[in-house]
């Protein structure tokens, strides 16, 4: 009975350890994951591992998993304008590498590729982009700009394995000097358009005046010749209007006496 369970007891032991071989000899790459495999006798195998359960040699060969999808990164950079201007820009790259060059790249930068290769090369590729254009192109020939540094920066991180699927600035600035600079010209320019909008002004008011003044001495210069053609006949006519006036003011009032024209009469009054 003794040897019976010591016999079960080993092969329960036996299992366990066959089992435990098993899964360790298993490994699972997920959905959007390679795998490169290292080997400690041969070193990094050249074929890369697609999704789902594999098999190695447990104690043997390690698996490496990178993730394949699409990732974002912000980078940094302060360089100079060809005006010599400081330019702080930051680059919002989406990178992923390519699966076939896996296990050149882990064997040449290992596990973090992205830390090693993307902020040395768009460093460089931004101050040899931005160095083309003055501060002021930069700002108003910005979709230029980002076209220039995304085909470079594509062809530049082709070199490592990687591919760029979208490039954007994100962050472009100036230093203070710059930006007070631009802050002054803007005042300038508003101060220049109130200077101008006042002249304007003053051009109207003065064409305005010219213009009333050269109507009043047209009427003037009609009235007088009014006056010229039928000059006595006006004057006959404003005479009769005060008489008119002078007679409507006498006929309504009292102690008035009326003389016959053209008559020698005496007015006596008691003493």
């Amino acid at each position: 009975m003794a040897q019976i369970l010591a016999g079960i007891g080993r092969l329960g032991l036996g299992i366990a350890l066959a089992g435990g071989v098993v899964n360790s000899a298993l490994y699972n790459v997920d959905g959007g994951h390679r795998a490169v495999i290292f080997d400690r006798f041969s070193g990094v195998k050249p074929n890369v591992v697609g999704e789902g359960t594999h098999f190695l040699i447990p104690w043997v060969q390690k698996p490496i998993i990178f993730d394949v999808r699409s990732r974002p990164r912000n980078v940094p950079v302060v360089t100079g304008s060809k005006d010599l201007q400081n330019v702080n820009i930051t680059l919002r790259i989406l990178f992923r590498p390519v699966p076939e060059n896996l296990p050149k790249m882990y064997s040449s930068l290992g596990v973090d590729y992205d830390e090693r290769v993307l902020p040395s090369i768009t460093n460089e590729v931004l101050k040899a982009v931005v160095a083309q254009f003055d501060a002021g192109e930069l700002i108003t020939q910005r979709e230029i700009v980002s076209q220039r540094v995304s085909e470079d920066l594509t062809e530049r991180a082709a070199q490592f394995g990687l591919l760029l699927d979208d490039i954007s600035l994100t962050h472009l600035t100036f230093g203070r000097e710059f930006t007070a600079a631009v802050e002054m010209k803007q005042v300038a320019q508003q101060d220049a358009e109130k200077a101008r909008f006042l002249v304007e002004k003053a051009e109207q008011l003065k064409k305005a005046a010219i213009i009333t003044a050269e109507g009043d001495s047209q009427a003037a210069a009609m009235l007088a010749s009014a006056f010229g053609k039928a000059g006595e006949a006006l004057v006959e006519l404003r005479r009769l209007e005060a008489a008119e006036e002078i007679a409507a003011v006498l006929s309504r009032s009292r102690n008035v006496i009326y003389l016959p024209p053209n008559q020698n009469a005496l007015l006596q009054i008691p003493s």
